[in-house]
Formats: C-alpha cells, structure tokens, sequence
C-alpha cells in the first residue's frame, strides 16, 4: 500500500551532509513536519551533535547520527546497517553532500577530480544503489541537490560543473531505472548562501544583478522545495526543481 502523501508523521530520511547549511536546514523543516531523521556527517560532527540534541530536545529518540567518508564504497554497507538499526525502514534519501572549489584549467590535479567527482556523483550513485531495496518497500523517493552550473558552467570550476551535469543527468536515469516504485528528482539551487571560499561585494552584486528577483534566496527555500517533492509531487519523477530567483532565464 502507498503511504498517504499528506503525512510525514514516522516517515525516515537519510540526509547526507546534514550537519551545516542546506543539510541542516532541511533536517529542521522534515523534522517539524514528523519525520524522523538519520543525520550523515563526515568531518562535521560537533554541529552535527549540537543539531541533533536541538531536534531531540523537540522530540526524543527521532535522530541518528552516522559519520561515513562517502567516496569510499567500501563503508557503505556498514552505513545502511545503521540505518536499518535505527527504525528497519527507510523512506527518503536526500543526496546532499558536496564538496565545491574551484579548478582552473592548468591547475586542476587529480586529486581534485577525484573529490568534486566523488562527492557530486560517485557518492550519490551508490548511495541510491543502496538505498532502492529499502525505499522500494514503501515507495519512497530519492532527491539529488543539483547546482544551475549543471547546465550553466560556473567559470573557474570545470570539475564540479561537469559533476553537477552528471547529478542532473543520474536524476533522470534513475527516475527511469526505479520506477514505479521509487520516485527520484532533484533541485537546483542558484544564489542561496555564498561559498566558504568568499566572494567580494562586487562579485555578489554582479551575481544578483543577473537575477529576475534581484535578491538571494535562503537556505528555507531550497528546504521547502525539497518537502514539495517529497510530501506532494506524487506523481512527479525525472525532474529538477530550478530555486534560483530566475538566474537562469536572465541573460
């Protein structure tokens, strides 16, 4: 039987890279609306703990913690034997974890390919790889954070760009590959929080100037399209969900 799509209520989440930022904030939003959450980090685990006991102390025993190095393959089966330990079901996995630097042409190494490439598509692959047989059970849904510079190359970052092209294209491949059981989409974020690495004054005006809202977005928006999808796009798959105030339709 199909669960009923207006409840969240005992429903699991496997968020990757929840600790901080766009992970943390969907954690708060699915939380709220019932849902019961396993939270990944990989370095991260003080914000990872104070997240956790700040949603515990709303509802005991509704969050598990795991840490993974997600590039490495090898860990996988021994991260989804915790997730089958914490309620033995699994509903929803949010692939969000990424790595985001840039990679100039005649700079890039290896090593670089091997991060941006591992964390922005290997990682989300196998996770879903793993992931079908438990969401299959209770038709559940997979949703990849994409980037606009999927389809729009951000200068300077060759490698996670074409990573980014990848994660949009796996969204549809597996939308295709898991059907009808498991829904699987995406969402493209534009301007929602700026990058560690920084940008000037200048180089944040250029940016909204090329917006149709002329604003950023906040990580809340992005948070609640990813509820969209899950809780009430029931018969929406194969698709990316553009957040970006308009960004990509501005010349």
């Amino acid at each position: 039987m199909r669960p009923d799509p207006a409840s969240l209520d005992g429903r699991v989440v496997l968020i990757t890279g929840a600790a901080q930022r766009l992970g943390a904030e969907t954690g708060r939003l699915l939380h709220a609306q019932g849902m019961d959450l396993i939270l990944h980090y990989r370095r991260s685990r003080a914000p990872a703990e104070a997240l956790a006991g700040e949603l515990e102390q709303r509802r005991p025993d509704s969050v598990r913690l795991v840490q993974a190095d997600l590039c490495d393959l090898a860990s996988l089966p021994a991260l989804f034997k915790q997730v089958a330990g914490f309620r033995n079901r699994l509903d929803v996995l949010i692939n969000n974890a990424s790595s985001f630097y840039p990679t100039p042409i005649g700079e890039a190494d290896e090593a670089q390919w091997e991060d941006l490439i591992g964390t922005n598509l290997k990682a989300p692959f196998f996770l879903a790889q793993q992931a079908a047989p438990w969401l299959r059970q209770h038709h559940g849904c997979i949703l990849n954070l994409v980037d606009i510079h999927g389809r729009r190359p951000l200068k300077g970052h060759p490698i996670y760009s074409i990573a980014k092209a990848g994660n949009a294209m796996m969204v549809q491949a597996l939308a295709r590959e898991l059907g009808p059981e498991i829904r699987v989409n995406g969402v493209a974020p534009g301007a929602i929080l700026w990058p560690d690495q920084g940008l000037d004054d200048a180089a944040k005006d250029a940016i909204l100037a090329r917006t149709a809202l002329g604003r950023p977005g906040t990580p809340g928006d992005i948070a609640r399209a990813l509820l969209y999808l899950i809780r009430d796009a029931d018969y929406v798959t194969g698709q990316i969900l553009t957040v970006d105030g308009g960004r990509t339709i501005q010349q």
